[in-house]
């Protein structure tokens, strides 16, 4: 088989696929603080691009740290790596993922400016301090000594970064401020962001074991994975309504609830699924759903005021 071109070898380190879920916190955040007399769509860019930028710097460093491990070998279930199928070097990986490290680092120092200007300079050493912290946490998944991705606490990481922090952070780079019920849509994208992580470790549940990886699936099992998996998403659709509640004018703001219906199908389709192979089909529709959600609760929150 003839290697691919550079140019997918870069794109399938990237993996596209995750970005949607990267946005969906971002996406919400901004979509809750629409309604602000101050809202910038430049500042709304900045931390979508901020992201964004993020994801792929963690998708390198998640490729690199495996592959250096050995943890993705022949034995995983999901798709094959970059640096296992030895389309790129060891150096040309960290390289890149110190490039995407200062990438996200000067995109994200632009964003801070914009929202703060150069008064503010304590709030901005804040979100510096968050930008540093996840920059520090992209890498360290799986790079590095004492990764902690290794150690069961992926799950509590994405949910910090994923949910916490991209709902609540972008929401109070436009406002300046925190509405307590902001808090329910981060535990909704939080939620459903570490379902999608719990999916990927199921599948990678056995070979994981045998390295040494330890994740919240492997520590649970097969069926208690389920179970957790089930939590999530309930808790999610919950939270969903919660929070909806005091951003609600008319009846189209819970509009997003009907992302309810697939969320409960594909906990239907994951409940039943036995074989690992079949968990990674899994994965893309529940990262899309989620990302949907955050679309919704965007639209309906521009369209109906």
């Amino acid at each position: 088989m003839a290697k691919p071109s550079l140019f997918r070898i870069w794109i399938a380190a990237a993996r596209l696929r995750t970005l949607p879920l990267s946005m969906a916190g971002i996406v919400t955040g901004n979509a809750l603080a629409i309604s602000h007399t101050d809202f910038s769509w430049a500042l709304f860019a900045g931390t979508l691009l901020t992201a964004v930028t993020f994801q792929i710097l963690s998708n390198f460093a998640n490729d690199y740290g495996d592959g250096v491990k050995g943890t993705d070998n022949d034995n995983r279930v999901g798709p094959k790596r970059v640096l296992q199928q030895k389309l790129l070097s060891k150096k040309t990986l960290f390289n890149a993922i110190v490039l995407m490290g200062i990438a996200g680092l000067i995109v994200a120092m632009g964003t801070i400016a914009l929202a703060f200007g150069l008064e503010e300079i304590q709030r901005s050493l804040v979100f510096l301090g968050l930008t540093i912290a996840s920059i520090f946490a992209a890498y360290k998944y799986t790079a590095g000594k004492g990764a902690y991705g290794y150690y069961a606490l992926g799950d509590l990481f994405v949910f910090v970064f994923f949910g916490g922090l991209a709902v609540m952070g972008s929401y109070y780079l436009q406002t300046q401020s925190l509405h307590p019920s902001v808090w329910w849509m981060a535990l909704t994208i939080g939620c459903l962001s570490v379902g999608v992580l719990n999916l990927n470790n199921i599948r990678d549940m056995e070979n994981d074991t045998a390295m040494g990886k330890k994740t919240i699936a492997s520590l649970l099992g097969g069926n208690s994975a389920k179970t957790y998996h089930a939590l999530l998403l309930l808790t999610s659709s919950v939270c969903l309504w919660i929070g909806l509640k005091p951003f609600a004018d008319s009846f189209w703001h819970y509009f997003p609830v009907v992302m309810v219906i697939p969320l409960l199908f594909q906990l239907y389709k994951t409940l039943k699924t036995r074989s690992p192979i079949d968990f990674d089909v899994l994965l893309k529709p529940l990262a899309l759903t989620t990302f949907i959600l955050s679309l919704l609760v965007l639209v309906t929150q521009l369209l109906v005021q």
